[in-house]
C-alpha cells in the first residue's frame, strides 16, 4: 500500500517532473529516505550532510506539521498524504466611535460594500481609518495595492526602491508601458491615486533594513508581504512580531503560490513554519525560474482579501492556516500551522528580541567560493574564435533553449547534469552558462567536485551575451 508524496515545483525536476510520487508506507523519515534513494539528485535538497531534514523544508502528514507529531518518526499509513513545503522568497483600527465619517462621494463609491451586512457603514469606516503598508510594488504588491485602494483603505504605504522594467509588465499590473524606466513608487502612486483619489499614498524610496524597519512599519495596522528575497522576508516577520502587527504573507514560484497570516495574536510566525532560510541561490528567483503572469494576481488578491478581513475584525482569517495554490491543476490545499514554543522570535523564551543582520542570517555575501573563475561574454567570444574545441554547456531548461541559444552550446539541464557527466570530455576547456549566471555557478561547483578542473562560468549568462556580444540573441 502506498503513501502519496506531494512534490513542490522547485523539486519536481529531480523526480522526473512529477507533482506526486507514490511511496510505500512507513515513517516520514523512511519514506523520504526511500524517495531520495530512488531520485538521488533530490537528496541534497531534503537532507543535510548529517542526514537530518533541512530546516527550510517543512513536512506535513495530511494537514499536520510533523513537528507537532513525532517529527521524522511520524508514521504515514496507506492512503495518507505527505506534503513537502519548501520556503519559496496585529494592530487594530480605532474604536467605532472614533472612526472617520464617509462623504457622499465615498458612500456612492463604496455602495456595494455598504449593503453587505458583514461590512456595512461601520466596516467601510474601519477601512477608511486603516493604515496598511506593502513591502514591494511588484508582482504581489501590484494586485494587493490596487484592490486595497479600490476597497477604500484610507492610507496605503509602499516600500520599494526599484524602477519599472519592461519584463515587469507581464505580471506587475499596477505599472504600464509608459512608466518603463521610472520609479515603481511614482508609477504605483499615480495609478492608485487615479483609481481612488480618496486614498492617501505614503511612499518609502528605500530598501527595508534592520535600521529602518521598525520606524517604517510601526505606523501601520497591517503589513503585506510583496518581497522577493529571504533576508527581507525574515526581517519583516521579526519586525511584525516585535511590533505585534499582523503580517499577511504571500509567495510565488512558477505556477505555485503560498498565502498565510503570521505574527497575529496567539498565531504562528513565519519562523514557526520555516526555521531557517535555504542556502543562497538554491531557490531560483522569478527571473531564473519564471512565473505565470496571472499567478501573482491571484495570490496578491488573496492577500488583499485577508488584509480587509483583518481590518474588519473577522475571525475567519488565515491565522494558523497555510494555503497552497497550484495554478496548473487548479487545486488549493490547506495545511494547519501551530505556534512553535521553541521559535526564537515568538516562542516561550525568544532569543531574538531585536532586529538582527538578516543578510548574514540568510548567508548573503557568504556564498561558497567556487574553484573555477567566471568568464565575461566578450572573453568567451574571443576564446571561441581562438579555440574551436572549447565546450560550452547550457544548463537551462529545454523551453528556455527554444527561446534563444548560443550557436556553440550543448544543452544539458542542471537537473540532468549529474547523470550525464560521462558524456563530457574532462580534458577540454568547459564553460557553463544559464540565463543570468546563477545556475551555471552551481553547475561549475558540481563539475569541480566530479574532477573536472578546467571549468568556468559565463558571468551574467546568455543575457550578458545578448547585451555585450550578439544583440540578435533575444533577451527574456
Amino acid at each position: 500500500m502506498s503513501v502519496t508524496v506531494h512534490i513542490p515545483t522547485p523539486l519536481r525536476p529531480y523526480v522526473g517532473g512529477s507533482d506526486t510520487v507514490l511511496v510505500g508506507e512507513g515513517t516520514v523519515g523512511e519514506i523520504l529516505d526511500r524517495l531520495a534513494a530512488e531520485h538521488r539528485n533530490l537528496r541534497p535538497h531534503l537532507f543535510q550532510d548529517n542526514g537530518r531534514l533541512r530546516g527550510f523544508v517543512t513536512v506535513f502528514v495530511n494537514s499536520r506539521n510533523i513537528r507537532e507529531l513525532d517529527q521524522e518518526a511520524t508514521v504515514a499509513a496507506a492512503g495518507d498524504e505527505i506534503s513537502i513545503v519548501p520556503s519559496i522568497a496585529g494592530g487594530a483600527t480605532a474604536a467605532a466611535t472614533a472612526l472617520p465619517q464617509l462623504s457622499h462621494q465615498e458612500i456612492l463609491r463604496y455602495s456595494r460594500h455598504l449593503i453587505l451586512p458583514q461590512v456595512g457603514p461601520e466596516g467601510q469606516r474601519r477601512l477608511k481609518a486603516a493604515r496598511v503598508v506593502l513591502i514591494g510594488a511588484g508582482g504581489l504588491g501590484s494586485p494587493a495595492a490596487l484592490y486595497l485602494a479600490a476597497a477604500g483603505v484610507g492610507t496605503i504605504g509602499l516600500v520599494d526602491f526599484d524602477t519599472v522594467d519592461e519584463t515587469n509588465l507581464q505580471r506587475q499590473i499596477v505599472h504600464s508601458t509608459s512608466g518603463v524606466g521610472t520609479s515603481k513608487l511614482a508609477s504605483a502612486e499615480g495609478r492608485l491615486k487615479d483609481l481612488n483619489p480618496h486614498v492617501t499614498i505614503e511612499t518609502f524610496d528605500a530598501r527595508l533594513t534592520s535600521e529602518n524597519a521598525l520606524e517604517v512599519l510601526r505606523e501601520y495596522d497591517v503589513v503585506v508581504d510583496g518581497t522577493d528575497n529571504f533576508p527581507t522576508r525574515y526581517l519583516v516577520n521579526d519586525a511584525c512580531v516585535l511590533l505585534d502587527t499582523p503580517y499577511v504573507y504571500g509567495s510565488i514560484y512558477r505556477f505555485e503560490g503560498q498565502v498565510s497570516v503570521f505574527a497575529a495574536q496567539n498565531g504562528p510566525c513565519y519562523r514557526c513554519l520555516f526555521r531557517e532560510p535555504p542556502p543562497p541561490g538554491l531557490v531560483p528567483s522569478c527571473a531564473e525560474g519564471g512565473v505565470l503572469g496571472v499567478l501573482p494576481g491571484i495570490i496578491g488578491s488573496m492577500q488583499a482579501l485577508e488584509t480587509i478581513k483583518i481590518i474588519l475584525g473577522r475571525e475567519s482569517t488565515l491565522v494558523g492556516r497555510l494555503i497552497l495554490f497550484d495554478a496548473l491543476s487548479f487545486t488549493l490545499r490547506e495545511l494547519k500551522l501551530r505556534k512553535d514554543p521553541e521559535c526564537p522570535v515568538c516562542g516561550k523564551d525568544p532569543s531574538i528580541r531585536e532586529l538582527i543582520d538578516y543578510e548574514a542570517f540568510c548567508g548573503v555575501g557568504a556564498e561558497p567560493v567556487y574553484q573555477g573563475p567566471e568568464i565575461s561574454a566578450k572573453q568567451l567570444a574571443q576564446e571561441i574564435r581562438e579555440n574551436p574545441d572549447i565546450l560550452v554547456i547550457d544548463v537551462r531548461e529545454p523551453h528556455e533553449w527554444e527561446i534563444c541559444r548560443l550557436e556553440r552550446a550543448t544543452l544539458i539541464p542542471l537537473s540532468e547534469l549529474p547523470d550525464r557527466l560521462n558524456q563530457l570530455d574532462g580534458h577540454k576547456e568547459i564553460v557553463t552558462h544559464c540565463h543570468h549566471g546563477v545556475r551555471s555557478m552551481f553547475a561549475l561547483q558540481l563539475l569541480n567536485a566530479a574532477g573536472f578542473a578546467k571549468v568556468r562560468s559565463l558571468r551574467g549568462g546568455i543575457d550578458a551575451w545578448s547585451s555585450e556580444v550578439d544583440p540578435s540573441v533575444p533577451r527574456y
